[in-house]
């Protein structure tokens, strides 16, 4: 399993707007081989000593931490629906503004080590 994983700020006024672009955007990844989609919107997410998720993202007052994962068969997967999901035509739905600052976006793509599931083994 490959991993892809995002962290961000979203505006509190802009949760709903958030959650229909990530219901739009699995309608289309989940076609070119996505596994699953995880957005979990801020709920308990101390201040940090030395670093922390709200300055990773530089949080303003009024916004939330997102943290977000999808997950793929492989990497090769992965990187192989990149370009289609961009030139899909259900791209243009999400319009020219999203909820979110993505210039304040941190991702990146992760090789599994350790998956736990209920009834499943840990073996990635």
């Amino acid at each position: 399993m490959y991993i892809n994983g995002f962290v961000l700020a979203v505006p509190e006024a802009n949760k709903e707007a958030y959650a229909e672009v990530a219901r739009k955007f699995w309608d289309i990844a989940k076609d070119y081989g996505a596994l699953a989609q995880i957005e979990g919107w801020e709920a308990d997410v101390p201040d940090g000593k030395v670093t922390d998720f709200r300055r990773a993202v530089a949080l303003q007052p009024g916004e939330k931490v997102v943290f977000a994962m999808m997950t793929w068969p492989d990497k090769a997967t992965a990187d192989a629906s990149h370009d289609k999901m961009m030139a899909d035509e259900r791209m243009s739905d999400f319009g020219e503004e999203m909820p979110f600052d993505g210039k304040r976006m941190i991702f990146g793509g992760f090789d599994s080590l350790v998956v736990f599931e209920a009834g499943k083994s840990g073996a990635a």
